[in-house]
């Protein structure tokens, strides 16, 4: 980004959060879409640094964009406030009124639904459990399935011939999909023959530049996954 570009949108930008993250991986990708120079300062939550309850005082949460010396929270108002401050570049959020009120629809249905779901499953205490919960994740993909065919309108990506701003709230997920395939091959979410679009629009996002240099390789993103829940629990502090 240009010296005359920084200074008319407030300064250096600094992204506090780290790869592991779904969340923060939202973020990287907008920052990246909109050809921001920006910091990436690595922390977690379970870490609980003085610095986060300063800059995110309420939630205590990753990610945090710090922007001059303004933070912002939360992804995807992070996402959507990178979209209006960065002008140049590409536009996030989709420019229709009614298509930008959609994609905001299904942005929340995945944070409040879809990936509250996959949480539960890992959390799910035997495989009985995890497969009723299982279930419930394959009729959320159903719906996704079906939000992309209508949003998409029979191009690439959700957003349409380039990736958009519900490709960037789900796309941040499908590397943690894989993993969770890679530890366990009888949770297949993004099922060629339950939602075939859905599988093939993860393949062509991930194959994307903007997503395959953001993302942790899956199996470095299970194995480092591993270690973050283990670090995450409360006896383990």
């Amino acid at each position: 980004m240009s010296v005359a570009s920084a200074m008319a949108t407030g300064g250096s930008v600094k992204l506090f959060g780290g790869p592991v993250s779904p969340y923060v991986n939202r973020v990287v990708m907008a920052l990246e879409m909109k050809s921001v120079e920006y910091e990436l300062v690595e922390m977690y939550p379970h870490q609980k640094p003085e610095l986060l309850s300063k800059i995110n005082p309420v939630h205590k949460k990753i990610p945090v964009l710090v922007h001059g010396d303004r933070p912002i929270c939360e992804s995807l108002i992070i996402v959507q406030y990178i979209d209006e401050a960065w002008t140049n570049g590409p536009s996030i959020l989709p420019t229709d009124p009614y298509d930008r009120a959609i994609a905001r629809f299904w942005a929340a249905f995945v944070d409040d639904k879809f990936f509250p779901l996959l949480r539960q499953m890992r959390e799910a205490d035997g495989e009985e459990a995890k497969m009723l919960v299982f279930e419930k994740v394959v009729e959320a993909s159903l719906l996704l399935e079906e939000a992309f065919i209508n949003c998409s309108k029979g191009k690439a990506f959700f957003g349409g011939d380039n990736v958009g701003y519900l490709d960037i709230a789900l796309g941040s997920f499908v590397g943690h999909l894989r993993a969770m395939e890679m530890m366990n091959a009888a949770y297949k979410v993004l099922d060629e023959t339950k939602t075939p679009r859905l599988a093939a629009w993860a393949e062509r996002l991930y194959s994307d530049s903007l997503v395959k240099d953001v993302m942790l390789d899956p199996q470095e993103l299970a194995e480092r996954l591993k270690k973050f829940h283990a670090m995450s629990k409360p006896d383990s502090n």
